[in-house]
Order: C-alpha cells, then structure tokens, then sequence
C-alpha cells in the first residue's frame, strides 16, 4: 500500500503545538507520526490524502502557530519492519516493565508487559512524561482500588494499571483517533477491568477514585483540577504530567488552592510528573 508523509513545519514549534497538530491530524486519516528535531512527519495512506481537509484544519484558524507542509510518496513497504528497525524499539522502564509492539519478535521480559499497537507515535512510551508515569504507577499498590486515566491515548497507563490488578480503570479521552487506539490495546493486552470513555472532563463518571492520573498540557491540568479533585477519594492521590519543571510551581499552587497537599515530584530533561494528595 502507498503511503503519502507529510512534513510539517511549526512555527513555534513547541512541544503542545505538535500534540495539538497531531490529534488534528489523526482526525482527517493520518494514521502515524514520527518527531525530528526539525519537523513532526505525519503519514496517510496515498489514497486518503486530502489537501482540502489539510487546509481546514482547526489549528490553523484558532491556535497560535502556524504549520507549513511539504509532501512525499513513500514506495510500498513492510511497514511493520520499518517501525521495528527505525522507530518503536522495545522499551523497558524501572526494570519492570516492558512496552513493546505486537510485531516485536526478541523483547526483553519484565514483571509486566504492556503491548501497543503503534498505529500512532505519541504514547507508545518513549516521551518523558508517559516514563515518568509509569515509574510512579510501578510504585503504587493498585491492587482492588479504582484508578481514572485522563486523556488516555493509546491506553498505556490504564493497561500497565489493570495489570497491576486494580479493581476498576477507566480511561478517558476526547479525540477519537485515541479512542480506537486504546480500544484496539486493551482487546490486544486481554484487559477485562478497563473501561474506555470517549470526551472530557463532563463524562467522568460519579464515583469515587482511589488514583487519578493526568498526563495533559499544562493549561488543561490547571483548568480541570478542580473537576478531578471532585472525583478523588479522600485518602487518593492525584498524579499529573504533560509539563515543565517551571511549570511546577503554577501546579502546585492550584492544588493548594483545592485543598491539595504536594507530596512529591520527578523529573526528566525538564519535564516533570507531580504527586498529591489532600491535606
């Protein structure tokens, strides 16, 4: 099958521009997504291709940045053995986990194995943040409890949390490209305690969250907090990322201000993954 790359140049070219652009692109038939220092590459099946919905994309007309695009036919190929050899190597994290592809023939083993299909780059493991997160759910002591994951993505969180045998998962998120993703990881990873929920912060259902963890931009975590507070059991704790080390000190004063006590953070390269609880 041939398959059509689109180079996309931002300006700025920051790190929430390019998840913005993806989730928009992933909208219209982008399939995946590759990051350079120089540019997000983004590929679609040759046929599926429209200019036009390119052109219209919501970014472009409401977001701060601006987005230039060169095009390139890419010959049909093993794509499985393209992403194999050039870009999703299996990962092992804190010695305890391993993430890997269903294609992925010789793979270390850990305590737990997290498979996913990477029908998208972001959230197959390898971004500060998603590492950051796993370290901390490696940690915790999951068994029988209720755990909520905002913006879920590929499911990577809610997999790795329902295997560490917590009692019920739910992951949430707003696009749809996500979605279907999560779907695909769970029936892949043969999860039956995980719930996947499409939309925002208004389907986070009525009940009580023994953790809830939040690996979004800066600006989302410090709009919803008060929404994820409202969904914390009163001995829970919160875990967030998606931000900056300077970004720390914004966070932490919003939790405060909900009646939030910090407990802890890690860090990696400047990117940051918090932990609270209540006071």
């Amino acid at each position: 099958m041939e398959y059509l790359k689109t180079s996309c140049i931002l300006h700025p070219d920051t790190e929430i521009n390019r998840e913005i652009l993806v989730a928009d692109l992933g909208n219209i038939g982008y399939e995946s997504f590759t990051e350079t220092p120089e540019c997000l590459e983004a590929y679609i099946i040759a046929s599926d291709f429209s200019e036009e919905a390119l052109l219209h994309l919501s970014p472009f007309e409401f977001q701060n940045f601006r987005v230039s695009f060169t095009h390139e036919i890419i010959p049909d190929q093993n794509w499985n053995e393209v992403w194999e050899k050039n870009y999703f190597q299996p990962l092992v994290i804190a010695n305890r986990c391993v993430i890997r592809a269903p294609f992925h023939v010789n793979y270390p083993t850990a305590e737990y194995e997290v498979v996913i299909e990477p029908n998208m780059a972001f959230g197959t493991g390898n971004h500060e943040t998603t590492i950051l997160m796993i370290s901390e759910i490696l940690n915790q002591n999951l068994f029988g409890k209720t755990v909520l994951d905002m913006g879920c993505g590929t499911g990577i969180l809610s997999i790795l949390t329902a295997k560490k045998r917590a009692a019920k998962v739910i992951g949430i998120d707003i696009d749809q490209w996500a979605i279907n993703s999560s779907v695909e990881n769970v029936a892949i990873n043969k999860i039956s305690n995980l719930e996947i929920i499409q939309g925002g912060v208004e389907v986070i259902p009525a009940m009580k969250f023994d953790y809830i963890y939040a690996n979004i931009q800066r600006n989302i975590l410090l709009n919803d907090m008060h929404l994820y507070s409202k969904a914390l059991e009163k001995d829970g704790e919160l875990i967030v990322s998606g931000f900056y080390l300077a970004d720390l000190g914004a966070i932490k004063a919003r939790a405060d201000e909900l009646g939030m006590r910090f407990l802890r953070f890690s860090e990696i390269d400047k990117w940051v993954a918090a932990v609270f609880t209540w006071k």
